[in-house]
């Protein structure tokens, strides 16, 4: 009788158990100053770009974020960064999102933050989620947040907003 009611308690605790994955874009770009090519191909968060990642920590900081993941550019760490400090986590980088990247998140069994581009957070929450069907993020929009719930083996997209809403052009 004991070991079947142990047998039972690990089944539930390993379909009850379940993890996150936060996937947004990085925060509004400043506009380079003429003639600095740098700051044209990595630039800085605008004054709303760094609003908006202090609304990211207003929103997760009830998460238990464990892992924080950013590609190597000024406007993503930045954007990650409030996060990062609040949960005393290092920001692991990443560079290309391929079928290696997506399976070493999948293999993680805890709450993860990972900020992309316009062009990668489809990439990201596709690879998480296939059923998503999601394409290129309009270059307007950085109020999505995308929430990947891991429950046994499925996993459930939930699509938020956060901070201010993006404007519209």
């Amino acid at each position: 009788m004991l070991n079947r009611l142990i047998i039972l308690a690990l089944f539930f605790c390993i379909t009850a158990c379940s993890h996150r994955y936060y996937v947004v874009r990085h925060g509004e770009k400043a506009t380079p100053p003429p003639g600095n090519a740098d700051l044209k191909e990595d630039p800085n968060l605008s004054a709303a770009g760094t609003e908006r990642a202090r609304a990211l920590l207003q929103r997760l900081q009830e998460a238990k974020i464990t892992r924080v993941y950013s590609t190597a550019t000024v406007r993503t760490e930045s954007t990650a960064a409030p996060v990062a400090t609040y949960f005393n986590l290092p920001i692991r980088k990443y560079g290309k999102v391929d079928s290696a990247f997506i399976r070493s998140l999948r293999s993680l069994k805890e709450n993860v933050l990972v900020v992309g581009h316009s062009n990668t957070v489809d990439d990201i929450v596709n690879g998480l989620v296939p059923s998503a069907n999601m394409t290129d993020l309009p270059e307007t929009e950085y109020d999505n947040l995308y929430i990947i719930k891991k429950r046994g083996h499925r996993y459930m997209l939930q699509k938020a907003k956060y901070g201010q809403p993006s404007e519209q052009y």
